[in-house]
Parts: C-alpha cells; sequence; structure tokens
C-alpha cells in the first residue's frame, strides 16, 4: 500500500482555494501511485474556523465544496480530508472519506479540546467513538487529533479492527510541541500495537503558527519517516504487509529544528502567512536601533523579501548619534528602504497646545509617552497612505509589566515578537546572524550589527535613559514572569528560585496592572506554551494579591524545583 501524506497550508474561510490545493496533492499523489491521501485537520475549512462554523452559510458552502473535490478526484487515490460535517442539526468536526467520485464514508472527532488556544466544544458536538474506514482493502482507523492525546479511540479503533491508525492533526507550534506530540503518538502506539501516521498542516493563522513536522511510526515504535518543518510537502509513504501487521518502509528523514531555530521560524512563517493571507502589500516598522525593531525588521525581510519592508527612524532629541547609526546600518545590511522623519516638530506642536492646561506641572512620564504616540501616528499614517501593515515590536517582557505605550508604540497591526521575553528576542538576533532561515529571503551574515546586540537597551524617552534604571536586569525579570505567566508558580516558590521578595511583588502588581494593555495589543505569533490572550486569560478588573506568607506548599517546592526551563515607557 501507498499512503500519501499532504503537509499543506490551508487559508480559513478560503473553500475553492483549500480544495484547488488538495486536487493539486491528489495529482501529485496519483502521480506517485498512492492509493490514500491523508490531508490534515479541517483542511478544506482551514483550522481553526472559531465562530466562522456555527454559519450557515458557510455550512452549505462546505458541503458544495466537498462533493465538487469528491467529483475532481475520482480517478486515482482515495482521499481522507478534515471539514465540517453538519448532520441532524450538529456540527461535526469530521475526516470524509472520498473515493471513485463519491463522499464514501465520514467519521467524527470524539475528543475535543477545550483549554489553551483551544475551545471546540463552543463550535462542534462531540463524535460517537469511531470504527475503522476501509480504503481499498485496508481497515484505517481515523484519529482526528485530540482523540490521540487519550488513550480511549485508538484502544476503540484497535478494538474493531483497524490495521493502521490515521491522525489528521491542526497542532500549532509551541517551544515544548514537537517532543508532546511524538511522546503521545508512542504511547498510542504502544498501547494499541498499531503504527500511526500523524499529518499536520502548516503555516499561519492569526495568532496560531502550525509547524507540520509531520510524520510516520511503525508498530515497534521507530520512526518510519520525518517530513520537514515549517514548508509544505506531498510525501509518498510504502507500505508492505507483514505476518505482524503493516510496517511503512523507511523513508524521508528530515532534521526538525528546535529552540531559537524554530522560534525563528514561526515568527516568520507567521508574518508572511497574516500579511499575504490578509493581502497586504508590505510592511512598515519604526526602526528605532533597538535590539527588538532591528530581529523584526530581520524577520520581516525573510518573511517578505526586502522590496517589501519599509523601515522609518523617527528620531527625538533624546535619540543618539548611535542609534541613528546603528538603525542605518541595519537597514543597509537588509536591503531596505529607510526613512528619517524628525518628530520633533510634531511634539513641539502638542507641547505647545497643551501648554495651558499644562502650567504649574513638571514634565514627567506625561511627556515620554507623548513621544512614542506622535511616533506611533506616523505609522500609522504612512500605512494608510501606502498600505503597508505596520508591525509592532514589542516583546513579551515589555507587554508582561506594561512598558508599552497605548496608542503610542503599541500601534500596528500584527507583532512578530510578542511571545518572546527579551533574553529570548538577543537568543534569536544571535541566531539568525549566525544562520539563514530555511526558505527566508533576507541575505546571509551579520544582519542585525553587533553593537544593538551588545548596549544596553533603552527607550531614549529621556536623557541617558536604560531599561534597567525601573526594570530588574532581564535574566531576573524573563526568569521570574516565566514563573508566573507560564508556569503560575505562588510567590514563595519564585522567591525560592534566588529572586528578592520585593521584585517578586513588584513584578507580579505590574503584570496585573497591564493587563487593560494587553487586551488592546496587536496579535503576535504564539511561540510559549501560554501566550498572552489566547491562552492566558485574566480579568482586567482584579484585585486579587497573593499573600507570599501563605502561599508556600511542599507541592509549590516540588513544581519550582521541576520548572528550569522593556522599554520603561507608560506606567499609566
Amino acid at each position: 500500500m501507498r499512503i500519501a501524506l499532504a503537509q499543506l497550508n490551508p487559508t480559513v474561510g478560503d473553500l475553492g482555494g483549500n480544495a484547488k490545493r488538495a486536487v493539486d496533492a491528489h495529482a501529485r499523489a496519483r502521480a506517485a501511485g498512492a492509493d490514500v491521501i491523508v490531508f490534515s485537520e479541517l483542511f478544506l475549512n482551514g483550522y481553526p474556523p472559531e465562530d466562522l462554523v456555527l454559519k450557515p452559510a458557510f455550512q452549505d458552502a462546505t458541503r458544495a465544496e466537498l462533493e465538487r473535490l469528491a467529483a475532481a478526484c475520482a480517478e486515482g487515490p482515495a482521499v481522507l480530508i478534515g471539514t465540517i460535517w453538519r448532520d441532524a442539526g450538529k456540527v461535526f468536526n469530521a475526516v470524509a472519506l472520498l473515493d471513485r467520485g463519491r463522499i464514501e464514508a465520514v467519521t467524527f472527532k470524539s475528543e475535543l479540546p477545550n483549554y489553551g488556544v483551544f475551545d471546540e466544544k463552543r463550535v462542534f458536538a462531540v463524535g460517537p467513538m469511531p470504527g475503522p474506514l476501509n480504503v481499498r482493502g485496508v481497515r484505517l482507523g481515523v484519529a482526528i487529533c485530540e482523540d490521540i492525546w487519550a488513550a480511549e479511540v485508538v484502544e476503540t479503533l484497535a478494538e474493531t479492527g483497524a490495521e493502521i491508525i490515521v491522525s489528521p492533526n491542526g497542532s500549532p507550534f509551541d517551544w515544548p510541541k514537537p517532543d508532546s506530540r511524538i511522546n503521545v503518538a508512542v504511547a498510542r502506539v504502544t498501547e494499541s500495537g498499531l503504527p500511526l501516521v500523524y499529518v499536520n498542516q502548516v503555516g499561519g493563522q492569526d495568532e496560531l503558527v502550525f509547524d507540520g513536522a509531520s510524520f510516520v511510526l511503525n508498530a515497534d515504535r521507530s520512526l518510519a519517516v520525518q517530513l520537514p518543518a515549517w514548508r509544505e510537502a506531498v510525501v509518498v509513504t510504502d507500505w508492505n504487509r507483514t505476518e505482524s501487521g503493516w510496517r511503512c518502509v523507511s523513508g524521508e528523514s528530515a532534521k526538525v529544528a528546535e529552540g531559537p531555530a524554530a522560534a525563528y521560524h514561526a515568527c516568520v512563517l507567521g508574518l508572511r502567512d497574516y500579511v499575504t493571507k490578509n493581502g497586504f502589500p508590505g510592511v512598515v516598522l519604526g526602526l528605532s536601533g533597538g535590539i527588538d525593531s532591528a530581529l523584526v525588521a530581520a524577520i520581516a525581510v525573510d518573511a517578505l523579501g526586502p522590496e517589501r519592508v519599509h523601515a522609518v527612524m523617527l528620531p527625538s532629541k533624546f535619540t543618539s548619534d548611535d542609534s541613528l547609526l546603528d538603525a542605518a546600518d541595519c537597514t543597509k545590511r537588509l536591503g531596505i528602504r529607510y526613512d528619517k522623519i524628525s518628530i520633533e516638530p510634531a511634539v513641539a506642536g502638542f507641547t505647545w497646545g497643551l501648554k495651558d492646561l499644562f502650567a504649574g506641572t513638571n514634565a514627567d512620564i506625561t511627556e515620554e509617552n507623548l513621544q512614542s504616540r506622535v511616533r506611533g501616528t506616523m505609522l500609522m499614517a504612512i500605512s494608510n497612505k501606502f498600505g503597508g501593515l505596520v508591525v509592532t515590536t514589542g516583546n513579551k517582557s515589555e507587554m508582561s509589566v506594561g512598558y508599552a505605550t497605548l496608542y503610542g508604540d503599541m500601534n500596528g497591526g500584527f507583532n512578530p515578537i510578542k511571545d518572546l521575553y527579551k533574553t529570548e528576542v538577543y537568543a534569536l538576533a544571535r541566531w539568525r546572524n549566525a544562520n539563514v532561515a530555511e526558505g527566508g529571503l533576507g541575505p546571509r551574515g551579520d544582519v542585525i550589527p553587533q553593537r544593538i546586540l551588545t548596549k544596553a537597551p533603552t527607550a531614549e524617552l529621556r536623557a541617558n535613559q536604560t531599561d534597567q534604571d525601573s526594570l530588574p536586569p532581564y535574566d531576573e525579570l524573563d526568569d521570574i514572569l516565566r514563573s508566573l505567566v507560564e508556569n503560575e508558580l505562588p510567590l514563595a516558590a519564585v522567591i525560592a528560585r534566588g529572586h528578592a521578595a520585593e521584585t517578586v511583588k513588584k513584578v507580579e502588581r505590574l503584570l496585573y496592572l497591564a493587563e487593560y494593555k494587553r487586551r488592546q495589543a496587536a496579535p503576535g505569533v504564539k511561540i510559549s506554551a501560554r501566550n498572552f490572550g489566547r491562552d492566558r486569560r485574566y480579568p482586567i478588573t482584579n484585585r486579587f494579591r497573593e499573600d507570599i506568607a501563605s502561599s508556600a506548599s511542599p507541592l509549590d517546592k516540588t513544581k519550582s524545583a521541576a520548572f528550569s526551563s522593556t522599554y520603561r515607557k507608560d506606567e499609566d
């Protein structure tokens, strides 16, 4: 038997476009002699379709497109494709078997995830326990994504005669996810004694990014095939029936990047698809001469090409000569358009307009934020005039503690580094200087000047300012934030990691207070296991504050031991 794995990049709502991609992949599989081609979860609709699923017109259009697709793939391999399916007033997350021009069978997802970024119970009905589908004389047990994260579905499929487990997935990337997937798949193979085909989608959808990295495990848990991450692939796998069951012949074995390399590819793909799928001609960003905007510029060039990236330096009287030189140097290395526009006339105009109301007061953070808001307004004006999407450049450390200015540097439509802590920003910048992203459109070499990597970070909103005037060093800050955000450690457990109690309490306070800003932030690529917005959802109005003395417990200490692993702009 020959099973084709279609690791492709669908677009949510583009039924005709997704169907065309399926027809093209089917033609390739047919030419290679495949018996069946497997697509990812909800491929026809794009994943995740969220509340679009509830729209009757979308349900009707999906069914019509599915029937056209069945007719278009009448000759050649059978098709297993993810789709929504309406039946008796309920909508299911389903996989349809298309063969010989017809919809031969449909099987439903039973385990609906309702945690983190997933809320499928809002839009889908729970499917019944599935049985295997007979595909060209072989009984394939289809377990859709979350169905393999619990044992019951695969156990049922094995008990009802499945010979091979096929798992179409829409599994978004985060730091620990690749290892988790393999571990879960190995567990299901071990329990069932059956080989498993895992097909994941690739591409960006709003804040989520899907890395692909599809694979095949044999019944002895050996990795027979590993598809690449971060790019599309249609791969045909060869199978032989043995005395002990079906076995996949060893095939492609791509190396899957980890750590900063994986995160960088996620940022590139997430930005590329957000810009391209939403029809923007390119991006515009404010380039400050600092590390965050330099990394975003490099990501944008790798994602879109230098001709689609426009950098603007918006200096004030506090902007240093080093910042001007570093920004210009970075744009030259990347080969992108660079303009310099002073914000001083606009700042002076606002200052003059407010002089009577502000009479008798001292200059403070108000005047600092005014500079950021002038910059944000100018960037939005450039976007309005020329059509480029404004990308913001704030990192997760900043957004955690609120060191970002509403309607200022937070202006924009997307932020590729939103879920990267400051220390991770540095790690990705160093990685990019030493490497080129696969499929990246930027140049080789040190695209980020070394001085940007070594100088002290500063917002330059007042004289002689650095981030560490009001924040702990980023190594310390980021460890506290990971403890509080990703791991929800009690304060006593965070302090036990070697942090001063007053520092931990200050960071906790800032984290709570900044929730209202994060609700208004641009979407950005999800990298961590717990990003702001889709994963971590805290109330804005919230008076709870943890008492350190009552927060410690033996469990907390164990959890703490197991755990290892911005600009001062606005305090209002």
